[in-house]
């Protein structure tokens, strides 16, 4: 075996006087047995070890005519404690004031209780046609005789769910909340730690409830961009359980009430999601509206009027969808990268996004947009699909728009005795000279893209 090492150390010696370069030699073969098709130009190793050189573009989902430079206003001033705009799709903060500090949600709480009671209608623990008890807690904290918001429920009787959930999101019946929270976990208190929980799964980072209603307590509280990213979840996960959010009336007990969400009947591009006010927390709303393909969502705390806080969601919203725009920028499972590969039974090994990634970018600057990539000095086999090896990043003027890690689009299994062989002696007389290496993508929207290059390490 000694003499073995020698020989082929010899040959490799041999090769580097007469090129003066390590070239990967060819002894990868396919599953079925048959030599690979020879490479074109394949870089020589030990060149790419040294320095990082310009990593092959990844293609853009689609690409996208230059516009130019389009300047982008400040956003609309507005008279509020926090508030907050953020895209749909990506969930990008496009504009905020204060957006983490700490508010009283007052009935936007009831997004959350919303949302719990349509995860457990999803897990089939509860159902729309469940006779729920109106309790003495519920009637008493919540019903016709207190000040707040109600659905006029008789004490002591038996309400359908699905009509709880109807009034407690479009009358905004605190008697309602409290109902369906009892009914969910046996207590309003058990139901608040529920929904904790449930704030924690979904990054609300700045929220802690204690009641299903939103009624005043030191220990209840959120944030704009907590709220925001409810109102994200209650939009992807309940597309149908949202829709309700978008009616406009609803009578129960004889009595009709209209949703408070004013813009409704303002813009028909907005559908939904939830007002709240008290007096310490002012005049609250978050909205949501689609406009073609695009779906914005605006958060206020603390105006000081009902139309306030109307008309400054009707401006964030039209901020937005005036000076912003969503783009793919690269389609999941797609080959982005195929750097070398020692030790492996195929010469390169094919990297991509296990996620389709889209951005949001001021409307004409898609084509400054600049990405790049970084991989490991050396990627040595065997890997397995999905596994992590590197980072996609994506910016604008130098600031962060997204990362997202490159993972293996198919298993990498290791060469045979000989392939692993013969790049270990490559790599023992290289020594440990590969350092991690930033490959520079070009925009994405670049037309000339070449996905089947090498990278470079």
């Amino acid at each position: 075996m000694k003499l073995l090492h020698q020989l082929v150390l010899i040959l490799v010696l041999s090769a580097t006087v007469s090129a003066n370069t390590f070239a990967k030699p060819a002894h990868h073969v396919h599953s079925k047995g048959k030599p690979a098709a020879a490479k074109q130009e394949q870089p020589a190793k030990a060149e790419q070890a040294e320095s990082a050189q310009p990593a092959a573009t990844p293609a853009p989902a689609l690409p996208h005519a230059v516009v130019g430079n389009a300047p982008v206003p400040p956003p609309p001033s507005l008279d509020a404690k926090s508030w907050l705009l953020m895209d749909y799709t990506t969930g990008q903060v496009l504009a905020d004031s204060n957006a983490d500090a700490r508010v009283e949600p007052a009935s936007i709480t009831k997004v959350m209780t919303a949302y719990i009671v349509s995860a457990e209608l999803a897990k089939g623990k509860i159902k729309l046609d469940d006779p729920v008890s109106i309790s003495e807690n519920a009637w008493r904290s919540g019903g016709a005789s207190t000040e707040g918001s109600t659905s006029f429920l008789a004490l002591n009787s038996k309400v359908p769910l699905k009509d709880l959930l109807y009034g407690m999101i479009i009358q905004s019946g605190n008697d309602a909340a409290i109902a369906l929270a009892e009914h969910v976990a046996g207590s309003e208190a058990t139901f608040a730690e529920l929904m904790n929980q449930y704030a924690a799964q979904l990054h609300m980072t700045a929220s802690h409830f204690t009641n299903a209603s939103g009624l005043p307590d030191p220990n209840h509280y959120s944030s704009a961009h907590d709220i925001g990213l409810l109102a994200r979840a209650v939009i992807h996960d309940y597309p149908d359980d949202y829709k309700i959010y978008a009616i406009k009336e609803f009578e129960w007990n004889g009595i009709t009430q209209h949703n408070r969400n004013t813009l409704l009947w303002r813009d028909a591009t907005v559908d939904g999601i939830k007002t709240g006010h008290t007096k310490d927390a002012g005049f609250c709303l978050t909205t949501s509206a689609k406009r073609g393909d695009q779906r914005l969502i605006a958060v206020v705390m603390g105006a000081p009027s009902e139309k306030q806080r109307a008309d400054d969601n009707q401006s964030l919203l039209n901020y937005g969808f005036r000076f912003y725009e969503t783009h793919k920028l690269y389609d999941a499972g797609k080959a982005l990268a195929q750097p070398e590969l020692w030790k492996g039974a195929q010469n390169t090994i094919a990297l991509g996004l296990a996620e389709d990634l889209l951005t949001t970018v001021p409307r004409g600057r898609y084509n400054d947009l600049k990405a790049s990539m970084e991989l490991p000095g050396r990627l040595i086999a065997p890997y397995s699909k999905g596994q992590t090896v590197g980072t996609l990043k994506v910016m604008l003027d130098g600031k962060p728009l997204a990362e997202r890690p490159l993972v293996v689009l198919a298993d990498a299994a290791e060469a045979g005795f000989w392939g692993r062989m013969s790049d270990g002696v490559l790599l023992w007389w290289k020594g440990d000279k590969a350092n991690p290496g930033v490959a520079a993508v070009s925009n994405p929207g670049a037309a000339t893209p070449n996905p089947n290059a090498p990278n470079t390490k």
